[in-house]
């Protein structure tokens, strides 16, 4: 037995066959419950795998998840891996052209989809010569084109619920494709081993990683049930379907709604004993948060243990909010990436004025990026992870060749996160690197600005970005989503607000105020958006004068 993904969940079923796996409640939608154990799971799981071998879609090969959250993407991933089949997943936002970038991309030879993506997959099919198989799970709509697609209930009802597959190897794919907020989406492929140890935790997110891959199901027998895990986010973004597995290696229970409605994961939340929930910042906490405090007050959240966000950082006001409604529950703020996986946690001082301060692991480190040596405390850098880190980008080894590297005989990710270090190994994380403002020769992080900005009452969420300016290079814009019913502060109270947070350059000089901002499905900042929002907008009146020191030229 290697550290194979599909060996080790294979192993995990032997030992609690009976044990509830999987729940999923169709929200929104019929509202309907449907609940696998463990040996339900699986035998679905080779169905749909044995489905694809016959269907001549061959091990190596790529299907793509064009799915939304539901037993059928969890169930195909599983038979992916069983049939060594690398599993690819899709944004199910893409419209025809970026559809036509990932399918092409990542050399697809197979899909499933849900069937109302129907008419998207029916327009980009003609350009996408690999892709051969199709299987649609659900009903067409009536006025759907044609497709040459196996419904999934027949695919699953043709496939052997036994196992019966070719053996597997620690070194079989499984590709993540990054949500494209600084370009178009790349493949990161990693093995199934270090994704194990870097993605999964080594079947330990807490502890000790196991030592060989046969402990993983000996832990699980000795250890008991009773932990439920509740990834509210897309599964198509990667920490979700990785939380899944880290479940499924623990022998728990996954809950999955079909979308993300907060009321209903409250409800959910309460009824189902949730322990640990993760999302993606204040995109989904804070309206959580609103309905604890309106129409879902009085929800009983005690077993909930966990509350841990990825992607997006929680601001210090939501954060509060929350704390006071479930005083029982931690809130965690979780760094890593979908090169690296799991990196660290905020420490407790996280926030406006201090940064996003991490304790992260033995692999990780700040480097200079050029020479990639560890930079000095005090000195910016990247942060890069070694040892369990991924091959690369498929289909771009000049990518690749940016981020991958060795050093010191280890293969080493070099991650777009600009971050220094203190004496104590602390790691503050200053923002991505492609997104710095550079305005008057100073560096400005968005994110850093978000979350004074957040901290604002009226301001429901927030993005930043550089617009153009004749002076300073960049100026900092604010394009900020207020609050339902908040009176609109305006750029002068804005910028009070932050003064006492941050440095005089880093203060907003333009603010533009929309509905809604753009995020991606998990909640991931689209800035190409907020950047082409800020520039389009009229000029704001001119904020007061800036001072200008003599030998550097900056702003106070």
């Amino acid at each position: 037995m290697e550290y194979n993904l599909a060996d080790l969940f294979e192993s995990v079923v032997d030992v609690v066959p009976d044990r509830e796996a999987l729940v999923f409640i169709d929200i929104p939608g019929t509202g309907a419950e449907r609940r696998l154990s463990y040996a339900e799971l699986d035998a679905a799981a080779n169905r749909i795998a044995h489905h694809l071998l016959g269907a001549g879609v061959s091990p190596g090969e790529h299907l793509g998840l064009h799915l939304y959250n539901g037993v059928e993407y969890l169930q195909t991933v599983l038979g992916c891996l069983k049939a060594r089949i690398v599993p690819v997943n899709v944004n199910y936002r893409y419209m025809e052209e970026e559809l036509v970038y990932l399918y092409r991309d990542a050399d697809l030879a197979a899909l499933v989809f849900d069937a109302e993506f129907t008419g998207r997959v029916a327009a980009a099919l003609p350009r996408c010569g690999r892709l051969r198989h199709l299987v649609r799970a659900g009903n067409a709509p009536s006025d759907a084109p044609d497709l040459p697609a196996v419904a999934f209930t027949d695919a699953e009802a043709g496939g052997s619920p036994l196992r019966g597959f070719a053996p597997r190897s620690a070194d079989d794919q499984f590709i993540i494709y990054t949500g494209g907020t600084t370009g178009m989406p790349k493949g990161v492929m990693w093995r199934q081993e270090d994704l194990f140890f870097s993605g999964l935790g080594g079947g330990a997110p807490t502890g000790e990683p196991v030592t060989r891959p046969e402990e993983l199901a000996e832990r699980v027998a000795a250890g008991g049930d009773g932990i439920t895990f509740f990834p509210v986010p897309p599964l198509m973004h990667g920490t979700s379907t990785l939380t899944a597995f880290i479940a499924f290696d623990f022998g728990q229970r996954v809950v999955l709604h079909r979308k993300f409605v907060p009321e209903e994961v409250l409800r959910t939340i309460e009824k189902e004993r949730v322990s640990s929930v993760s999302l993606v910042g204040d995109a989904m906490l804070r309206p959580l948060v609103d309905a604890l405090s309106g129409p879902s007050r009085g929800t009983d959240l005690s077993a909930l243990f966990s509350v841990s966000s990825s992607g997006a950082v929680m601001s210090e006001t939501v954060r509060a909010q929350f704390a006071e409604l479930a005083p029982g529950t931690m809130l965690l703020d979780n760094f890593g990436s979908s090169e690296s996986g799991f990196n660290g946690t905020a420490t407790e001082d996280s926030g406006p004025g201090k940064g996003f301060r991490l304790r992260v692991n033995d692999r990780t480190t700040v480097v200079d990026p050029v020479t990639h040596e560890p930079v000095k405390p005090g000195e910016p850098g990247r942060i890069a992870q070694r040892g369990h880190v991924p091959l690369g980008y498929y289909n771009d080894p000049g990518k690749t060749a940016e981020t991958f590297f060795r050093r010191g005989g280890e293969r080493w990710v070099l991650l777009g996160d600009m971050a220094t270090v203190d004496e104590d190994g602390v790691v503050t994380v200053l923002g991505r690197g492609s997104q710095c403002i550079n305005t008057g020769g100073e560096k400005v992080y968005p994110e850093e600005v978000e979350q004074a900005l957040k901290a604002h009452p009226d301001v429901y969420d927030a993005l930043v970005a550089g617009v153009p300016d004749a002076r300073w290079g960049s100026r900092v814009a604010a394009v900020v989503q207020l609050r339902a019913g908040a009176a609109e502060p305006g750029l002068a109270e804005l910028q009070a607000h932050c003064r006492g947070r941050l440095a005089g350059y880093k203060i907003p000089r333009r603010l533009v105020t929309v509905p809604e901002i753009r995020r991606s499905p998990s909640g991931k900042a689209d800035y190409r958006w907020a950047r082409t929002v800020a520039t389009a907008a009229e000029e704001e009146p001119a904020a007061a004068p800036r001072s200008v020191t003599p030998e550097r030229g900056a702003r106070r």
